[in-house]
């Protein structure tokens, strides 16, 4: 069969392109061909057999979602002249999600949208102006996937009509060849032990909880701020201005899965998160987690795995911080069952009706 997907994709960086491109690559792997229409790039290139469309516009993040849903529309349809496509897949509900339904409704294409978190977390929940056009997308599109429970359970909140029938969960997944343990790794030249964040430094990621968490730490450790984001320079004052010790910032790679490896504890303190891609990512390395006990963080990080904090009181983050890089029995225990914990997350299910077995 033939499948476009519409959505982010490497070599855009982030969690939705990562899922695009492990489902993407199961689907060719099993015989299908898979076009997909990503926002623009100079770099933009098929990879692993899979056939990557770039629209016009701006590659600015912020500015380029404004353009996106009327770009990927018009590739969309070129697509359709020259090919004869089978199922339409958008990913995040928009502007992504409601270029495929509106193409798929239009030529009586089978339409999937994916919900990826902040779509329904954020601008549902917090930007009153756009539960319309995204209800539109739920009612409109024919199945509709959640990346995690607690996702799942907020789009049946919306009570769009008939959501209940096509709503189901479909989880991440991570690549535990290319993400694996490597004990004599370290990403930085230290004896310390090194605690590190992935992710976009947006506000509601709250990578300033863990610089506060640095700057009253009893623990020497080293801190690494993984990603790039409107908040990248602020955060890099504050750990001047203040005089916060032990901190590095990367900015944004490509390369965590030859980074992560390298060190001790993994830390996601966001305010809300749907799923957590980097949390089991980071266990498939071996690595034991500190996450929110928010949204989809709270169905990962089990009990022998990691530990869960309140976003919201920077004390239960530097308390668990402590507690992991002075408890070696509790540490080793993490650290044991962490691949384990991962391997739940291994398999790339293809959840579409027409394909499964």
């Amino acid at each position: 069969m033939k499948i476009a997907m519409v959505g982010q994709f490497p070599p855009h960086v982030g969690g939705v392109g990562v899922h695009i491109h492990s489902l993407s690559k199961k689907l060719v792997e099993e015989g299908h061909e898979v076009y997909v229409i990503t926002y623009p790039h100079d770099d933009i290139k098929d990879i692993d057999g899979i056939h990557v469309i770039g629209t016009k516009g701006i590659n600015v993040p912020g500015i380029r979602g404004l353009t996106f849903k009327k770009n990927a529309k018009k590739a969309l349809e070129n697509l359709l002249k020259e090919e004869d496509i089978d199922i339409i897949h958008g990913h995040y509900l928009f502007p992504a999600g409601a270029a495929a339904v509106e193409v798929g409704n239009k030529h009586g294409i089978k339409t999937y949208v994916t919900a990826h978190g902040s779509d329904m977390f954020e601008l549902y929940k917090k930007q009153k102006f756009m539960r319309k056009p995204l209800k539109k997308v739920l009612k409109n599109a024919d199945k509709v996937f959640a990346v995690s429970n607690a996702l799942k359970d907020e789009i049946l909140n919306t009570g769009v009509e008939g959501i209940g029938d096509k709503v189901s969960l479909h989880w991440n997944s991570v690549d535990t060849d290319k993400f694996k343990q490597d004990d004599g790794k370290r990403f930085l030249d230290t004896d310390k032990p090194i605690v590190m964040f992935v992710g976009n430094l947006i506000k509601r990621k709250n990578v300033n909880v863990l610089l506060e968490a640095k700057k009253d730490a009893v623990s020497d450790y080293e801190l690494v701020v993984v990603g790039g984001g409107p908040l990248y320079n602020d955060l890099k004052k504050k750990v001047k201005n203040e005089n916060i010790s032990g901190v590095t910032f990367t900015g944004p790679r490509t390369d965590v899965e030859d980074i992560i490896p390298g060190v001790d504890l993994l830390v996601l303190p966001s305010f809300s998160e749907s799923f957590g891609l980097v949390l089991i990512e980071a266990l498939a390395c071996g690595v034991p987690v500190i996450g929110s006990d928010v949204g989809g963080i709270k169905e990962i990080i089990t009990e022998n795995v990691g530990l869960l904090i309140d976003p919201n009181d920077p004390k239960t983050v530097s308390k668990a911080i402590e507690e992991l890089l002075n408890n070696n029995e509790l540490y080793d225990s993490f650290k044991s069952n962490a691949r384990d914990r991962a391997m739940d997350f291994s398999e790339v299910k293809i959840p579409y009706d027409e394909l499964k077995k």
